[in-house]
């Protein structure tokens, strides 16, 4: 039996696991031309020698800038260490993790983002709890150095995953954390074209652990998560791995019938007193008409929505839409999809 006290006391049993030989650290690369190249060596220099074998995946999410040139300048530099994945436009912070971790062969990964905001020493924290026999290891923070704005979509985020995915109330979702190989494993057998990365964790084990890391100010830039993007990132965890939102369509469906009913005997009543006992003033059948019209219109349109937001997904899934496409791969021999050579630099 393991028990984590590290912030929940959260209790999950789990076999000990063999301490990790080989880590993956994949990284998903989104604007961050000033950014990956230095991340890289940071991470070859600081965990190379607590491995027998470290990969690192860098994935391509269509970015607009030159972080496909500094990916290949570091490639030179930490030859047969980095596999990268250039994908074909932009698919999402998601869809690029699932992408990169179809091309995992190490024991277990660690994901991290771009931006230098988790420390790539902290990895070892995450791994060392993972060894203690977690199938998932996430990190949370004693303060987080995001824009107010992330933080409140993270708080919303958080309440969301508590009440759709049943989410222990304890365990905050970090995009930093490690994964087991057999958690790995599962997670790529999901083949939609929305996947939720925490919420695949989630319904696949319970051998969650975390881990207090230390979290930084970013470097550079901002963060990439827009309000559409986080609008987004919420639509994909309500309709593709919950039917609440549908339950309460229902459930306000019934409630809406009830008020609809204490209207009707509100009206009955009102032309009942005006018409027998204050003369008539008001037109008949007027305020039932524009209150019924404006009400049940817009809930109608509003259960639709939901219900439409559901059939165009199976839409969609049906149609194959892709969860992503690669373009390129380097690094990875054997790879249908790679490159025989590397682009050459240039010098943007």
């Amino acid at each position: 039996m393991v028990l984590d006290e590290s912030k929940s006391g959260f209790v999950y049993s789990s076999e000990p696991r063999m301490r990790t030989k080989s880590l993956a650290i994949l990284v998903p690369v989104y604007n961050s031309e000033s950014t990956i190249g230095p991340l890289v060596d940071v991470i070859a220099e600081t965990l190379s020698g607590h491995f027998e074998r470290i990969e690192i995946i860098l994935v391509n999410d269509g970015s607009p800038d030159n972080s496909h040139q500094r990916v290949l300048e570091t490639m030179q530099r930490h030859p047969g260490m980095v596999k990268y994945i250039r994908l074909a436009r932009n698919f999402g912070e998601h869809n690029a993790v699932m992408c990169g971790l179809r091309y995992v062969t190490a024991g277990c990964v660690a994901i991290i983002d771009d931006d230098f905001q988790n420390p790539p020493g902290e990895i070892l924290k995450l791994v060392n709890k993972l060894d203690e026999g977690y199938e998932v290891v996430y990190s949370y923070y004693d303060r987080k150095e995001h824009h107010w704005f992330r933080n409140a979509g993270s708080k919303f985020n958080d309440w969301m995953a508590t009440k759709l995915l049943k989410k222990p109330k304890g365990l905050y979702l970090s995009s930093f954390k490690v994964m087991s190989r057999f958690l790995v494993d599962e997670v790529i057998r999901y083949k939609g074209p929305y996947p939720y990365i925490d919420g695949l964790i989630l319904r696949t084990t319970n051998a969650i652990g975390t881990q207090l890391c230390e979290h930084r100010s970013r470097q550079e830039g901002r963060s990439n998560y827009t309000l559409r993007r986080l609008i987004r990132l919420w639509l994909n965890m309500s309709t593709s791995f919950s039917v609440a939102p549908l339950r309460f369509s229902s459930i306000l469906g019934l409630a809406m019938s009830a008020f609809g009913f204490l209207l009707t005997i509100f009206f009955i009543l009102s032309w009942w007193i005006e018409g027998k006992i204050m003369g008539g003033t008001m037109p008949p059948g007027w305020a039932s008409i524009i209150v019924s019209v404006t009400m049940f219109a817009g809930i109608q349109l509003c259960v639709l929505g939901v219900i439409g937001e559901y059939v165009g997904r199976l839409f969609l899934t049906e149609n194959r839409q892709p969860q992503s496409v690669v373009r390129h791969t380097y690094g990875i021999p054997g790879e249908p999809h790679a490159a025989d050579e590397q682009d050459a630099p240039s010098g943007r």
